[in-house]
């Protein structure tokens, strides 16, 4: 008889120990979940959610179980397909990533869905579900999962994980509901992100003693340097409460409660833009921040200027040599040593169009990275919090001074929309945010580690 090999990654002892679990303290409706058949693991950031549950769901395929694996959106899905199919190589019969399947020569099979398809796994049955980052689904997907996932569980008395790290306090979300209101039949384990034993990853020949030493101080140094709301949501896996927290303050800003010179010299210029093609008081505008960059300065980004106007579609193609003019003239002014990097442009709507045109011209665009413009503004907005939170960012004195007309009101709305907005703002869809958009992706651009420079 031939014997087909198949290496399952290997979970660590906490990972071992959220599997394993079959009920906590809150109490419940447990006649619903005997068992433990339905389990919610909040968790850090890299605590191996994803790991552990392709490791469930390849092991259940192995064994013949229909299993079902579902996602906020198709790019979390496309990662966690592919390294479905690499472990189940060695026992694949047939797969199509357009359908979203991966079937096993022993009768199981995973699917893969979206949870953007309310009526996601309809019709299905499955004996194991994995729902990953449930706490990034819409308002609606409680009703999804009565609906249409916990339905495709009865016939087989299947089973549910679902993983995500938390996003604030929000009784409409489904992490906070699973994990806060026992009657839904879940169990819940939380797992902050130095649960995992392999983080860092510790080095080949590096003794025990040290590696426990380095490891402390790696989450030491990330507690102390990010913000302390960011810490407990991102790494301890609490359920924060961001109302009313301004997130971006403004001391972070400024030096002894002022704003700075502009820098003399600095590595290169480069500006955000976040257009739109609406006119009228209640639609978005057309924004720009200017930046200068600098890698071995006392503060790494300085941000020189910025504008927002209403302007029709037609007109941004006379508009954007504009924006570049003026950094020609600000990387002369400030002894850019790269120069201009030119304008970075969001590529959506009417920025789309700005980019076209700007091929077309030979202009210095570019599309914004895709891995930043995919995620929500709350999200962006927390990764970079920590540079701001840390001051490598100040305003100089003619951006912090500065004051325009937009939408009838004068005031520097660069400031105001920056310093005004709140994660979670459930209201912020009807608050001009298009200068919010240049600072998070400047941030993101010139400080991180996604498409950075």
């Amino acid at each position: 008889m031939t014997v087909t090999r198949v290496t399952l990654p290997t979970l660590h002892a906490d990972q071992a120990r959220a599997y394993r679990l079959k009920e906590d303290a809150r109490g419940g409706e447990w006649e619903q979940n005997a068992g433990g058949r339905f389990k919610a693991l909040r968790c850090g950031r890299r605590y191996g959610k994803s790991v552990l549950g392709e490791t469930w769901l390849a092991d259940g395929a192995i064994k013949g179980y229909p299993c079902g694996w579902f996602a906020p959106d198709y790019k979390k899905i496309a990662e966690v397909y592919q390294e479905l199919y690499d472990i189940l190589l060695p026992v694949k019969l047939s797969s199509s990533k357009t359908e979203g399947v991966i079937r096993t020569k022993s009768g199981g099979r995973i699917d893969f869905w979206t949870l953007e398809n309310e009526s996601a796994g309809r019709s299905r049955k499955y004996k194991r579900v994995f729902i990953d980052e449930s706490g990034f689904a819409k308002p609606n997907m409680m009703d999804i999962w009565k609906r249409a996932i916990k339905p495709t569980l009865l016939d087989l008395t299947g089973s549910c994980i679902t993983a995500s790290n938390t996003n604030g306090v929000d009784t409409e979300n489904f992490l906070w509901q699973v994990c806060n209101q026992p009657e839904h039949g879940f169990i819940e384990y939380h797992a902050p992100s130095f649960a995992n034993p392999n983080l860092p990853i510790r080095g080949l020949d590096e003794p025990e003693a040290e590696y426990m030493l380095r490891r402390q101080a790696e989450f030491d140094d990330i507690k102390a340097r990010e913000h302390p709301l960011v810490w407990r949501q991102e790494y301890e896996a609490e359920f924060v409460d961001w109302s009313g927290v301004a997130f971006f303050t403004l001391d972070k800003w400024l030096v002894n409660e002022l704003p700075v010179e502009a820098p003399a010299h600095c590595d290169a210029v480069f500006a955000i833009i976040d257009s739109a093609t609406k006119t009228g008081s209640s639609n978005d505008g057309t924004a720009v921040a200017y930046y200068a960059r600098t890698r071995n300065g006392y503060y790494p980004l300085a941000i020189l200027d910025w504008d927002i106007v209403q302007i029709e579609g037609g007109l941004l193609e006379t508009w954007l040599p504009v924006v570049l003019q003026n950094l020609e003239a600000l990387a002369a002014k400030h002894g850019a040593r790269r120069g201009s990097l030119g304008a970075f442009i969001e590529d959506k709507a009417s920025g789309e169009i700005l980019l076209q045109q700007a091929a077309r011209r030979k202009l210095r665009a570019t599309p914004i990275n895709s891995r930043l413009t995919a995620l929500g503004k709350d999200e962006r907005a927390i990764s970079v919090s920590g540079y701001h939170y840390r001051g490598e960012v100040k305003i100089t004195s003619h951006a912090f001074n500065k004051t325009t007309k937009y939408k009838d009101a004068t005031r520097n709305h660069f400031v105001s929309q920056v310093t005004g907005f709140r994660v979670g703002d459930k209201d912020a869809a009807k608050r001009a945010d298009d200068l919010l958009d240049c600072y998070t992706y400047g941030v993101a651009l010139a400080l991180g580690d996604s498409g950075g420079f």
